[in-house]
């Protein structure tokens, strides 16, 4: 019965690191070393972290797992995961742990090689900023925002991976005279 319990754990190990892996702020993270430059040893620490974090809390509510992933985000990525993403990665995390919890590996498997097809690739861009900087400004209170492009790798999306929709030329009709003179843009509501 040992074997069938540490194949059991193995299965939630493979699946919390592949929740992890598929998850976009993590990525953006990883990728762009907010966590210094060990960002990639980190992600691979919090795989085990939240694997422990299951096995020594059994009975755990799902803004438990929220307040935990998004304080590790925080302390060890100095990243705020505010696209919406913590509570579903929250859940599917708690969803592999309730299959552990009863030893069913199928499901496990089953929901670590849907997470997998579903993963997305992610590229952050800087975005600029349209304010002029004063020198004397305090670069640790700045706050730097990014755009988020995503491609799916796998072969369906299920409204995981959105793409950006084309936007209708005519959809925005700005007249000349709503152009002022600084460059600036006056926006009117719809009749």
């Amino acid at each position: 019965m040992a074997g069938a319990g540490e194949d059991a754990r193995a299965l939630f190990r493979a699946g919390v690191r592949a929740a992890l892996e598929a998850w976009p702020a993590l990525q953006i993270a990883v990728e762009n070393g907010f966590g210094g430059v060990h960002s990639q040893e980190k992600a691979e620490w919090l795989g085990g972290a939240v694997e422990d974090y299951f096995i020594r809390n059994a009975d755990l509510e799902l803004d438990e797992v929220e307040d935990f992933l998004g304080e590790l985000m925080t302390n060890e990525f100095d990243t705020v995961v505010e696209d919406g993403s913590l509570p579903q990665v929250s859940q599917q995390l708690q969803t592999m742990f309730h299959h552990f919890q009863k030893g069913d590996g199928a499901a496990l498997r089953e929901m670590a090689s849907h997470i997998t097809q579903r993963k997305c690739k992610v590229k952050a861009t800087a975005l600029k900023a349209g304010r002029e900087t004063d020198g004397d400004e305090d670069d640790a209170d700045s706050v730097e925002e990014m755009e988020v492009t995503t491609t799916n790798d796998g072969a369906t999306t299920d409204g995981i991976c959105p793409q950006p929709e084309p936007s209708d030329p005519n959809s925005q009709n700005i007249k000349e005279e709503d152009i002022v003179e600084d460059g600036w843009t006056i926006v009117r509501r719809k009749k």
